[in-house]
């Protein structure tokens, strides 16, 4: 049950948008394939349309296809009311003005060819409509490669919206270009050589008589069905026209009830009409404000830090109130999104992000707080003598060596559960822990000195004829509460972990060298891990700063199966 409300209360207007949308590219996209089979032959074209329709025709099938439809189309159309402003990216400009185009469009496809079958009794087939469009009426054809073009168009800008942020997109983003070239472009190419094959057989008088001779409209039912894509357009140019009208009444009734003011980082003070988002007030006075998602609360990049009590703002909607939870800021009421915030009273506040984050800083962040405390285990390595062996190489050659040393230990990091952090010079720092528990995490380092000993193993043995000595490094291993957040300047920030754990994390890896080890572990992380206790390998390491020494492990230079003992 917990699972079913948090899904419930992910779900917003533009969750039930893109749903609907999804649907709407489906039918899209199967109708794409269909035309795409004239690259093959008209029959085929015919054979994939009888499949087409079979499925999208289904009354369950097209009621829901129906209801997406409309239910779009008008929440296209309540957006449009709904922008205060229009200072947006060019893609989504370009996706809400294709948007509002496609029912133009639609509409011509739409009456004369599906609308006869419930006014007239009458179907058609592939080769019917292309005659109709390439012979009777050729202007229309260019409409319907506009509307394709249009419609795809609007689709993949908005997959590319909603899928930018999801962490396969960096990789999957080539193949899903591909795909959005080829395929219209397959379409397009199909309906050309199906026209030319169906121009080919209507010089066939016996094919004409069969095919052509009355399955057109008569005169008067032409006039009929122009007169409704007519009327269409006149009344969808008036709901426009009420839109553009209602927007215009309500920035009179926002200036009436008055106005409130907004203080930025920076000092500076905008006054906007009460009912306006925090972000809409930003983009409107061109101040630079990080919105990965446009605004639509799908990303959390837009955060704000209120100073002042929070309790005098509207509550968190049901949505926004979702993100906070999921990225764990919805414990600090201070904390809100820019895009759903419509302030009451005159509010100051500060960015939680650099206002230049962009959707691959979003898909490389972790899901918590900036500036979450909380348990993580911390693991320094560090590779030895590199200096030493960097003076009789050339410097790609060390630049080669190191990258495979950082390179062994990352992958043994990543298999393990942890994270790779950061990595300086030919050391590294990885963390534990990010999103699991104190146990696990400490099991996870613990397993990754296993698999580092392992990599190290081959990687010397591949090196073998290359080096005079295998490569050592040191490992340090510390458990404890630490603040993790993004740290930098502008788009110079990474994420990284700060606090006592790390900086004794870093002084354990140190006295590797002293106990001339593999790897001084704290005694609290193998404890926790469930590790066997060892009295040989028990000793106690001063740190600076500290009254007392803490109690660490050591793993001597074995083999990895010996470590794995050992620990």
């Amino acid at each position: 049950m917990p699972g079913a409300v948090r899904l419930f209360r992910a779900i917003g207007v533009r969750q039930v948008r893109i749903a609907c949308g999804l649907i709407l590219f489906s039918y899209l996209l199967s109708h794409f394939a269909n035309h795409a089979l004239g690259n093959i032959s008209l029959a085929a074209m015919e054979d994939g349309l009888d499949y087409h329709m079979r499925f999208w025709r289904d009354p369950v099938v097209a009621t829901v296809f129906f209801t997406a439809a409309i239910i779009h189309w008008s929440l296209g159309l309540w957006a449009l009311y709904e922008r205060r402003q229009f200072r947006y990216p060019v893609p989504e400009m370009t996706q809400l003005i294709l948007g509002l185009s496609i029912p133009l469009l639609l509409v011509i496809h739409f009456v004369g060819n599906r609308l006869q079958a419930p006014l007239y009794g009458r179907t058609f087939s592939y080769a019917q409509v292309l005659i109709g469009y390439w012979v009777n009426r050729p202007y229309v054809h260019w409409l319907q490669f506009v509307l394709l073009i249009v419609a795809w168009t609007h689709g993949c800008i908005g997959l590319y919206f909603w899928l930018r942020l999801k962490r396969f997109f960096s990789w999957a983003a080539p193949y899903l270009l591909a795909a959005a070239v080829l395929i219209p472009s397959l379409a397009l190419l199909g309906l050309v050589q199906g026209a030319k094959e169906a121009i080919a057989l209507s010089a066939d008088p016996a094919w004409r008589a069969a095919n052509l001779t009355g399955r057109g409209p008569t005169p008067p039912q032409r006039e009929l069905l122009d007169s409704l894509i007519v009327y269409f357009a006149i009344g969808y140019a008036c709901v426009l026209g009420l839109i553009l009208a209602a927007r215009g009444g309500r920035l009179l009734w926002e200036r009436r009830h008055g106005t409130v003011g907004l203080t930025y980082p920076d000092g500076r003070v905008v006054r906007v009409p009460r009912g306006m988002s925090v972000l809409e007030a930003s983009l409107r006075y061109s101040i630079p404000h990080a919105s990965v998602c446009g605004g639509k609360a799908r990303c959390s990049t837009c955060r704000i830090h209120l100073l002042g009590d929070p309790r005098a703002l509207p509550p968190p909607s049901r949505r926004e109130a979702f993100v906070l939870e999921r990225v764990g800021a919805s414990i600090d009421p201070a904390i809100r999104l820019a895009c759903q915030l419509r302030p009451i009273n005159d509010i100051s506040f500060s960015l939680v992000f650099p206002p230049h984050m962009n959707a691959a800083g979003v898909r490389r962040s972790v899901k918590v707080n900036s500036g979450e405390e909380r348990y993580v285990v911390c693991m320094f390595v560090d590779m030895r003598r590199s200096t030493s062996m960097a003076e009789k190489r050339l410097p790609y050659d060390t630049m080669f060596l190191i990258n495979r040393f950082l390179g062994a230990v990352a992958k043994a990091v990543e298999e393990a559960g942890g994270r790779p952090n950061q990595f300086v010079g030919d050391g590294m720092l990885a963390l534990f822990g990010l999103d699991c528990g104190r146990e696990l995490a400490c099991r996870q380092a613990l397993d990754a000195v296993t698999r580092i000993a392992t990599n190290m193993e081959r990687l010397n043995l591949e090196l073998a004829t290359d080096l005079r000595e295998p490569i050592r490094y040191g490992i340090g291993i510390n458990g404890g509460e630490a603040i993790i957040g993004d740290v930098g300047y502008r788009d110079h920030r990474v994420f990284t972990a700060l606090g006592d754990a790390v900086n004794v994390a870093a002084r354990l890896q140190d006295m590797t060298k002293t106990f001339d080890c593999s790897a001084v572990i704290a005694d609290e992380v193998c404890g926790a891990a469930g590790a066997p206790h060892d009295e040989g390998s028990i000793r106690e390491a001063p740190i600076q700063g500290r009254d007392r020494p803490i109690l660490v492990r050591l793993l001597t230079r074995t083999s990895a199966s010996a470590d794995a003992q050992h620990a």
